[in-house]
């Protein structure tokens, strides 16, 4: 993994007009990613430990990943084109059938933000990355104050 990187946890969720808008912080710094109904949803549900009445897409990979000896390291954003972001998930398997093999995938940010507060894998920006987007802290404390907490 490269040296320069921020790990960041999601802070806060809110609903917008057109799906959710998801407050990664650092401790230092806040952003806002904005994902889809469904994906904020499913982080939602995962962030408050409630089971979906039936499996996500983001349980069933997580079921997947546990019943094959596998589990979630870690997700790194790379990359931003654009207002699109990419991220790599890292994924290790081990079993009777394979020794020690590590998978690096492309993901969407927000797959990677739903897996990794149901994995309990930390997630990463890289650092050039990170410090180019705004800090969006007083916004988000301005937000709460309007909600009254």
């Amino acid at each position: 993994m490269p040296a320069d990187v921020v790990r960041v946890e999601p802070v806060a969720l809110m609903p917008t007009q057109a799906g959710c808008a998801v407050f990664l912080g650092d401790g230092e710094k806040v952003i806002v990613f904005y994902v889809d109904p469904s994906i904020g949803a499913s982080i939602n549900m995962a962030l408050a430990n409630e089971p979906a009445p039936r499996p996500l897409s983001h349980d069933l990979f997580t079921d997947t990943l546990k019943a094959m000896g596998a589990r979630m390291m870690r997700a790194l954003v790379v990359k931003v084109e654009g207002e699109v972001y990419f991220a790599r998930l890292f994924l290790e398997a081990q079993n009777e059938v394979m020794e020690r093999k590590v998978i690096e995938l492309d993901a969407r940010p927000s797959d990677c933000i739903a897996m990794a507060v149901r994995c309990g894998a930390p997630l990463y920006f890289l650092k050039e990355i990170w410090d180019n987007l705004e800090d969006m802290s007083e916004v988000l404390a301005r937000m709460r104050a309007e909600d009254g907490g």
